[in-house]
């Protein structure tokens, strides 16, 4: 595994879901982490952690393939395959470790 940039103390990084080349040459890397105590997806841009929603979140504006997205400055577009992809592999980490999913990204705790 490539050495691997910024990752928070409390993420433990597992396998590569997708991997794709993006049009500035960067490497994006969507991986299985498990975080929070559940199994959830981080996206790396050229092996370095970039912050977002742990599973991937519709376009509000679908634009050609890319219907979905991950990180946050820069994000990261997504298509529909990739997204379900990336959902169908932590859904199935949770269900096989018995975790639930809690999706807390942007939400309030009011």
């Amino acid at each position: 595994m490539a050495e691997l940039f910024d990752v928070p103390a409390d993420m433990i990084v597992k396998d590569i879901i997708i991997m794709k080349r993006l049009q500035n040459n960067y490497f994006a890397e969507v991986r299985l982490v498990m975080r929070n105590g559940q199994y959830e997806a981080a996206l790396f841009l050229n092996d370095k952690f970039k912050p977002g929603p742990p599973i991937p979140q519709p376009l509000d504006n679908p634009s050609g393939d890319l219907t979905h997205w991950m990180g946050v400055r820069p994000s990261v577009g997504l298509t529909s395959e990739e997204a379900e992809r990336i959902l169908d592999e932590v859904s199935s980490e949770n269900s096989v470790h018995h975790r639930r999913m809690n999706q807390r990204w942007g939400k309030n705790d009011d």
